[in-house]
């Protein structure tokens, strides 16, 4: 083609907009649209100087290139910049919550030996504690019964033991100290003794 603004054709010898006229996806755009954008101005300010173009019309084109690069640059400082403040948030959180474990270990243990009988003041205490830690995804896990998972449990002891039915994977059969996670983070492995199938 002779017009130099044409476009290339593609791998089947099409025009992009011939393509997009016939419903086909093209490849997605691996730049944002401020970047893409000043891509392109940069291009218009390379044309206009080889063109000959007036001057004014050159250092127009080159101011706003330099303009639209700015811009995507802080587009994506700012998204950066918003993705790090969720994180930092989500560190925070985990952190005060790794430093409560202790207190909950207790809580745990006071439950298993009957030392919170409904009712009482600690009882309602603790569960308050435990409802207002669970608002930030706080949860706990292991369970007798589980399939052993090395990324959640810990195993300390490994022992031969009556599995229940069916049972194909090593299995957990004690919970030592039992494990915690933030949403999908976890914060503790579940400190347990397990056993294989016969």
């Amino acid at each position: 083609m002779s017009d130099d603004n044409a476009r290339e054709p593609d791998d089947t010898g099409r025009e992009p907009e011939d393509a997009a006229r016939e419903g086909e996806v093209l490849p997605e755009d691996p730049f944002s649209p401020e970047e893409s954008a000043a891509m392109d101005a940069g291009f218009d300010a390379q044309e206009a100087k080889a063109s000959g173009a007036h001057p004014d019309t050159v250092l127009a084109a080159e101011r706003l290139a330099d303009l639209q690069r700015l811009q995507a640059e802080y587009v994506n400082y700012k998204k950066r910049v918003d993705r790090d403040k969720v994180l930092v948030k989500d560190l925070g959180v985990a952190s005060v919550l790794e430093g409560l474990l202790p207190v909950l270990d207790e809580i745990h243990l006071a439950r298993q030996h009957g030392d919170l009988e409904a009712g009482t003041p600690f009882a309602s205490i603790s569960e308050k504690l435990e409802s207002a830690l669970g608002r930030f995804g706080l949860t706990r896990f292991g369970e007798p019964g589980e399939a052993f998972d090395p990324s959640r449990h810990e195993a300390l002891m490994h022992v031969q033991a009556e599995l229940p039915e069916g049972a194909t994977d090593t299995t957990i059969v004690q919970v030592l100290q039992p494990g915690f996670k933030q949403h999908d983070r976890v914060l503790r492995a579940a400190r347990v003794s397990v056993a294989d199938p016969q």
